[in-house]
């Protein structure tokens, strides 16, 4: 599916989506992903400072909007918001709207170097105030300040790592083969997306298999998003009005997972467990070399419990950043992963927008 011009990919949840077209995209592995875009947003002026906020793993453009308004640091009377959604998400190229099948293997490296293109082809930007994101929007924080390190002021990673960890893949190796064992088959490994069936065309789902295998993968979910404490204290039901654990696994977890294309995940999936800043020119796996490059200011911002981002990895990280870099600081929040995503818990808002608030204040200009 190629797109020769811009065109407004409006919908009632997605309003004043744009499509900035790549063409034939060549990828990181030699691939070629084929009548390319990336689709994105924007809100306030593009003559002022520009911020470039990408998309989380399963999320919409219109996921990201609970950090951006007039009360809020990412205010639009002040700066220009750009959202671009990852590829594999429904919205930029994907396989649920598009005929390439099988879809190639997509890396953060091939999502940033899409969304340098639209900054720089599409608005003439050269510089960035700064780049942010949440879970798989700080690996693209991660990636840009070390494809681009020029690039930008500074970055602002929450919830997420410059290098998906052996434990992290695990957990999405758990869910993947939760979703495909919905159609009989089985992954093929870290950063693989499946195991083929001869003959079966694994791209086309049934009904049945779809229910079945998000229903699965939302339950395996389930126990990573949030952390002990949450289910401990039973905040699914003094926050989400569940009247048990079983109905919020149905009303909040399955009902997440339904709502996604199977092939749609397993894009992101396989992007997500093959993240690492040091997989490019001129790192070549050095991972301390990678962060020793950054040369924006990184605020980088772990949850105490986030099950599969630990404060752990980002304290190594900001430890193998250059002096003056990387500051770390701990979400001090029993909400998990979900510390810094879309809003259950309005303490932990706070606690991010303060902390955006200090850093656009402080940061020196780079360009």
């Amino acid at each position: 599916m190629a797109l020769s011009t811009e065109k407004d990919l409006s919908s009632s949840n997605s309003n004043n989506v744009q499509s900035f077209p790549l063409g034939d995209f060549e990828l990181q592995n030699g691939d070629l992903l084929r009548g390319a875009w990336l689709s994105y947003k924007t809100w306030g002026s593009p003559s002022s400072p520009v911020v470039l906020y990408p998309t989380w793993f399963s999320g919409a453009i219109s996921d990201n909007e609970w950090l951006i308004g007039d009360d809020k640091t990412l205010n639009p009377q002040k700066l220009f918001v750009i959202v671009p959604a990852l590829f594999g998400n429904g919205q930029s190229i994907s396989p649920s709207n598009s005929d390439l099948h099988p879809f190639p293997n997509v890396s953060f490296y091939d999502n940033v170097r899409a969304q340098h293109r639209l900054v720089t082809e599409k608005f003439g930007i050269k510089h960035l105030r700064a780049v942010l994101g949440w879970s798989m929007g700080a690996a693209q924080s991660f990636q840009w300040a070390t494809q681009f390190p020029d690039f930008m002021d500074f970055c602002v990673p929450f919830c997420g790592s410059a290098r998906t960890s052996p434990h992290n893949q695990v957990f999405l190796e758990g869910v993947k083969s939760a979703l495909l064992a919905a159609k009989g088959t089985s992954s093929s490994g870290s950063s693989q997306r499946k195991m083929e069936l001869s003959g079966k065309r694994l791209a086309s789902w049934s009904e049945d298999e779809k229910v079945v295998g998000l229903k699965a993968f939302g339950r395996g979910y389930a126990g990573w998003g949030f952390s002990q404490a949450f289910y401990r204290q039973e905040l699914f039901k003094k926050v989400y009005k569940a009247k048990d654990l079983e109905e919020f696994m149905v009303d909040f977890w399955e009902k997440w997972a339904l709502s996604k294309d199977p092939e749609n995940l397993l894009v992101m999936l396989q992007t997500w467990q093959a993240g690492d800043v040091s997989k490019q020119e001129p790192y070549n796996g050095d991972f301390e070399k990678a962060l020793a490059s950054i040369k924006a200011k990184m605020l980088v911002l772990p949850s105490k419990t986030d099950l599969y981002f630990p404060p752990e990895d980002s304290e190594y990280e900001v430890a193998c950043m250059k002096t003056g870099i990387g500051e770390l600081d701990v979400y001090p929040s029993i909400w998990g992963h979900w510390a810094g995503g879309p809003p259950g818990n309005l303490d932990d808002v706070e606690w991010l927008n303060n902390r955006l608030e200090k850093i656009f204040k402080d940061a020196p200009l780079r360009g």
